[in-house]
């Protein structure tokens, strides 16, 4: 960028001059960059600069949410608390709720608006509450960010509003995806919440794979004008998902079909197990045994006429994916002694307002159901035994066959 003045320039224009060159130095939009993950093995499917280090912009505020639920799992907040908005907050740049200094939200409230509007405001009002200030939760943030295996991730604040020194990485932010899904599973539902309403306004959500992608259920957007539009999308099918995430897109619509385009990709190469050009060995060797487990889990037909008829449930969902995804993730958090034989199902039941999808694990005797429930507690999932009905093992055949649902 060329900077000239008519006259001599004050040393004060001076050095707003060079301040002004060395910010132009950085691109107007980020180097591109790509990749598909699958979610259950962490193979991964396709990759382009996936280790160049990029702005994340407001896929910052997954690990703002990741924050928030770690803070729900061990006491420090509840769905139900109320946040008051600091002066700062209230003054943050848009996009934003608008809240006030001394309004408050709730967690809940805050969670929603975080995931459809990305409202910068609430980002802030998280931070300061679970921080104390938003300078000290962005180091929280890299912290945690080094711990789930984010090395090239630095945090300088809670929602990605443009710093420099913020960068992450496409590979970063699909462990950060994934960690979403794994470690939290118990709230990733709200990532698939189309809208959101607040003192009398509706906010849609800016993810609009949710209504374009069949199967995809999250899980954030993010643009500023350094880095492009970003996404991070996930999606199941076929009794599989897929993490994928893009940076640096031209447009919110030409990053969608593009990532429509590597998620389809994705599940093709899951399908038939023929892998990318660029699928390094230990990765085709990864989706082998994914697949071969798979495999295994299909032809071992549900709980076969076995005296264990009983099971247990950990919630109930509007979308089979969601349902699946808390159910499987139930049962990899307990010891395969304690499961036994016992087998991911969705129970699906027509109700007045739609249909349901109930999450369950069956396969249990009544002693090792509630033993189960117990085990799962300790980590935060609802759970309730189920007693034997007559019918589980046409369920489990049911179940076999079903297909993932949006």
């Amino acid at each position: 960028m060329k900077v000239s003045f008519l006259h001599s320039p004050s040393p004060a224009l001076a050095v707003m001059a060079v301040l002004l060159v060395l910010f132009s130095a950085h691109p107007a939009l980020a180097k591109y960059a790509a990749i598909i993950v699958d979610a259950d093995t962490g193979a991964v499917l396709h990759e382009v600069n996936a280790d160049t280090r990029n702005y994340p912009a407001s896929l910052t505020k997954m690990m703002t949410l990741y924050m928030t639920f770690e803070a729900l799992g061990d006491g420090r907040f509840t769905l139900d608390q109320k946040l008051r908005a600091s002066k700062r907050a209230s003054n943050q740049a848009p996009s934003k709720l608008g809240l006030k200094k001394g309004q408050s939200i709730t967690v809940r409230d805050a969670i929603l608006a975080l995931v459809t509007k990305s409202a910068n405001d609430v980002a802030t009002i998280i931070a300061e509450s679970l921080g104390e200030d938003e300078a000290n939760f962005a180091r929280m943030m890299t912290r945690k960010a080094k711990e789930i295996g984010m090395s090239s991730t630095t945090f300088r604040n809670a929602s990605g509003l443009p710093n420099r020194r913020q960068l992450s990485t496409a590979r970063d932010l699909s462990v950060l995806a994934r960690g979403l899904l794994t470690d939290h599973p118990e709230y990733y539902h709200f990532f698939s919440v189309q809208s959101f309403s607040h003192n009398g306004k509706t906010y849609k959500n800016h993810n609009k794979m949710l209504k374009t992608y069949s199967g995809a259920d999250g899980i954030k957007t993010g643009y500023i004008r350094a880095s492009g539009f970003n996404l991070a999308a996930s999606a199941a099918r076929y009794d599989r998902r897929l993490v994928g995430v893009v940076m640096g897109g031209l447009s919110a619509k030409s990053r969608n079909v593009h990532m429509a385009k590597l998620l389809d990709k994705g599940f093709r190469v899951i399908r038939s197990g023929v892998a990318m050009k660029d699928m390094g060995e230990s990765q085709k060797q990864a989706l082998l045994e994914s697949k071969k487990k798979t495999q295994r889990a299909t032809a071992a037909k549900a709980v076969k006429k076995a005296k264990a008829a009983w099971g247990i449930q950990v919630g109930a969902f509007s979308r089979y994916a969601s349902a699946h995804l808390v159910a499987s993730s139930a049962a990899r958090r307990l010891p395969p002694s304690l499961l036994a034989n016992a087998k991911v199902v969705v129970m699906p039941q027509k109700e007045e307002n739609g249909m349901i999808y109930r999450a369950r694990l069956i396969g249990l005797d009544k002693a090792r159901a509630r033993h189960v429930c117990e085990e799962l507690k300790k980590d935060n999932f609802g759970c309730m035994a189920i007693p034997p009905k007559g019918k589980v093992s046409a369920a489990l055949s049911a179940a076999d066959r079903q297909t993932v649902r949006k």
